[in-house]
């Protein structure tokens, strides 16, 4: 339920079709909108497909309903196969279920990407042996098809946003070692503006762990997740260890700039302590560890001003962070907006009148609530803001893209959205 562009449901019905899977594969988009994961798709003749809409007689009679991100909480469709005994499974969890490896999975609101891409950096850099998995919500991987990579002593690190941890709670399963980086407010379209609903998602990365599993987080999501527990009469018996930036030593480099970053390298320190890496190994592993596309990502810099492309920045609080990571007084040319995610984007406001010299906002629904409270202009395209923001930039100014908001309308998702960035950054480089 859900194939999508981005290769991650193309490998899984690869991999379920070459295990001899009678598939139905169903979406809401169209054959057209499609084609380019259809075409990977052709050789196997055990697919059929619904395209363009759901069916409700799709649901009957299946052994197994693989969803993807994002379907509705509500789903009739999902109810349905429900109803007739489907088993209801998300990629990650099947995965983690099958493969039968260790797993380090992180969650939060912010920083998940990051602390995860840290820990797997460390590990495959600083541990030999078996191998180390990436998986999850990352981009362009088929957790079925690193199936094929597991071996005795693999173990797999994975990033786990609030619909993949879905998955998780369909099966009661929980991570060996969980990360909660944070709670903030986010895909409040998709919650109906509940806190509690959107948290109850994110719980399942550690309300089934087991008295041996550890909780790596920090002391303001522990006490939102034993408020929670307590409401649901869930034993927290794992092992907790809490979180702050002051586990790094001063002295620990980081190439990525940031408090907020500093943070983050302290819980993939935690975690990876718990795997019995030794504290040597883990600041040498962080310090060679460069970033990761589309969260702060240095870019270089064009005419003395340094670029960053933050384009998962996709809420209010983590364009924030972002201004405070590589402002120097009010030098930032600031390219953001989008659209409405039911979050409100009001606490932004002083930080850009402080540091922004110029906003350029994409329009959008949630551009519409922002662009009236601040001095800014509204372009139509990415390629219009790039230009007008190149036009203003002198020595010393940092180009910032931090969208702040969703990408629909504009791109086809946020992945489309960051590409077109980093190239148009490359094009203007090589005029």
């Amino acid at each position: 339920m859900g194939l999508g562009l981005l290769g991650r449901g193309v490998g899984d019905t690869a991999y379920l079709a070459e295990c001899g899977a009678d598939i139905i594969v169903t979406d809401l988009k169209t054959e057209e909108a499609l084609m380019s994961s259809l075409t990977q798709l052709r050789a196997y003749k055990n697919i059929t497909y619904t395209l363009g809409e759901h069916r409700a007689e799709d649901f009957v009679g299946r052994d197994m309903v693989l969803k993807s991100a994002g379907v509705p909480l509500d789903s009739k469709y999902i109810d349905i196969a429900r109803k007739d005994g489907a088993e209801i499974a998300m990629s990650g969890a099947l995965f983690a279920k099958l493969s039968g490896i260790p797993i380090i999975a992180v969650t939060g609101t912010r920083g998940k990407s990051t602390v995860t891409h840290m820990i797997h950096h460390v590990l495959t850099h600083m541990t030999e042996g078996g191998k180390v998995l990436l998986g999850g919500n990352v981009r362009g991987i088929s957790n079925l098809q690193l199936l094929h990579e597991v071996d005795g002593d693999a173990l797999a690190v994975m990033e786990l946003d609030s619909w993949q941890l879905q998955g998780f709670g369909e099966m009661s399963m929980s991570p060996h070692i969980a990360v909660f980086t944070n709670f903030m407010e986010d895909h409040m379209n998709y919650y109906g503006g509940d806190m509690d609903l959107y948290f109850s998602d994110k719980a399942h990365i550690f309300t089934h762990q087991e008295e041996s599993d550890v909780l790596v987080t920090t002391r303001e999501v522990f006490e939102y997740a034993q408020r929670f527990a307590r409401g649901r009469h869930i034993t927290l018996g794992q092992e907790v260890r809490l979180v702050d930036s002051s586990v790094l030593p001063e002295d620990c480099v980081l190439a990525m700039p940031g408090e907020h970053n500093r943070l983050n390298a302290a819980l993939a320190t935690e975690a990876l302590r718990a795997t019995g890496l030794t504290d040597e190994e883990i600041f040498h592993g962080l310090a060679t560890f460069p970033g990761v596309p589309g969260r702060l990502e240095y870019l270089g810099e064009r005419d003395g001003v340094k670029i960053y492309n933050d384009n998962n920045a996709t809420t209010p609080t983590a364009v924030m962070r972002g201004i405070e990571a590589v402002a120097d007084g009010k030098n930032i040319i600031l390219i953001a907006g989008g659209a409405y995610k039911e979050v409100d984007p009001t606490p932004l406001v002083p930080l850009i009148q402080t540091h922004c010299k110029k906003t350029i906002l994409l329009a959008g629904t949630g551009t519409d609530m922002l662009k009236d409270k601040i001095e800014c202009m509204v372009v139509k395209s990415l390629d219009e803001a790039v230009k007008a923001a190149h036009a203003v930039g002198v020595r010393g100014d940092v180009l910032l893209f931090s969208p702040g908001f969703a990408s629909f309308g504009m791109f086809i998702n946020e992945y489309d959205r960051n590409d077109q960035f980093v190239n148009l950054i490359h094009s203007y480089a090589t005029e």
